[in-house]
């Protein structure tokens, strides 16, 4: 595609005052004129394009080398919007909505006729979240329109939760940046299919799925994933997220699965290991495992000690670790209650299904 200039806006998100909201104007006008636009969400950026302007969403497509296999979320603002984009509204996805909205739920429900086919790619339904972050908000209010916005990187690379990731991959693909710092969240939105005979989640995400059968007790969890061919990324997915190889760095990575003290000394022996071969070797770990690594002579990055911290930092630990020039990632799984579900299903798409049982 052709290269052009990159702009960068910081904007505060706890004090959008006059002057931001001229920025934010600003970035709703080159939306309404069908260019992409970066904007922050709480779980990681995403490339907005005009949700009901198919040769808008198809630069979507282009930027990020996507197939057109893969559906986009739709972001709205208010959730009365949610009326505009689906062609019904079930009291289930009302109730939810009022737990969960502003937040990190998707809901797949019937497309309206408003939605164009690239969008749902050709599927009969669509994917709608309302976002937290409030620049997002504001960036949509500001538009007018809902705004379909996958997360903003090249197709299958590790996710951005800062503007600065965002610039690594896109720079010259998109004309505008809004900056609104480290997103908080750390990882996408939880996809709930309310168009199941059963409402199923297809992504874990943001929202664990104790908090979600809160509300929808006959919630199924993720089914058990087989392992997909090469051919897999032709055929139109249900829902973003779905494929087996995704938010992958550019080198190999592992997953190490076990009791706390065996993956740890399953690492430490392939760290040994690899280092006799010459390898450099970057390690994913949490707090309570540093002083085991510490000696180990890997690049170390630590995710923090609880699941919100681990969520949080886990998409710039593998970027941090693929800068650093290693050769290879070495990661470990977490609890998967609440966002651990989340973490582990990144952990597994991030490796490739690469996994280590111990």
């Amino acid at each position: 595609m052709q290269q052009r200039e990159t702009q960068i806006i910081k904007i505060d998100p706890n004090h959008l005052d006059e002057h931001y909201t001229q920025q934010i104007a600003y970035a709703a006008q080159l939306l309404r004129a069908g260019e992409l636009v970066v904007l922050p969400t709480e779980t990681v950026y995403g490339l907005g394009a005009n949700a009901l302007d198919a040769q808008a969403a198809e630069q979507i497509f282009i930027a990020k080398g996507r197939p057109f296999s893969d559906p986009l979320i739709v972001h709205i603002a208010d959730k009365h919007e949610l009326e505009n984009i689906v062609s019904v509204v079930p009291e289930t996805a009302w109730k939810l909505a009022a737990a969960f909205w502003p937040g990190p739920l998707t809901m797949i429900l019937p497309a309206g006729p408003r939605v164009p086919g690239l969008i749902t790619s050709g599927l009969p339904n669509v994917a709608v979240r309302m976002p937290a972050h409030p620049i997002a908000r504001a960036l949509i209010r500001a538009a007018g329109i809902p705004v379909a916005a996958p997360s903003a990187n090249r197709f299958m690379h590790v996710s951005p939760t800062t503007a600065q990731h965002v610039y690594a991959d896109l720079k010259g693909r998109v004309p505008l940046i809004l900056d609104g710092g480290p997103c908080t969240v750390g990882v996408e939105s939880t996809i709930l299919d309310l168009c199941a005979e059963v409402p199923t989640i297809l992504r874990p995400g943001g929202i664990g799925l104790e908090a979600l059968r809160s509300v929808l007790p006959q919630l199924q969890p993720p089914s058990p994933r087989q392992m997909q061919d090469e051919e897999d990324h032709m055929l139109a997915q249900m829902a973003p997220g779905q494929m087996r190889i995704h938010y992958s760095p550019s080198v190999p990575a592992y997953l190490f699965e076990g009791s706390v003290v065996a993956m740890r000394q399953a690492m430490l022996a392939e760290v040994q290991a690899r280092q006799t071969q010459g390898e450099l070797v970057g390690v994913l770990i949490a707090d309570e495992d540093l002083s085991a690594f510490q000696e180990s002579g890997a690049i170390i990055y630590s995710l923090g000690h609880t699941p919100e911290q681990i969520a949080t930092r886990l998409f710039a630990g593998l970027r941090t670790l693929e800068e650093a020039g290693v050769d290879v990632i070495l990661c470990r799984n977490y609890s998967e209650h609440g966002l651990g579900l989340a973490i582990r299903d990144r952990l597994l798409k991030a490796t490739g299904g690469k996994v280590k049982k111990l």
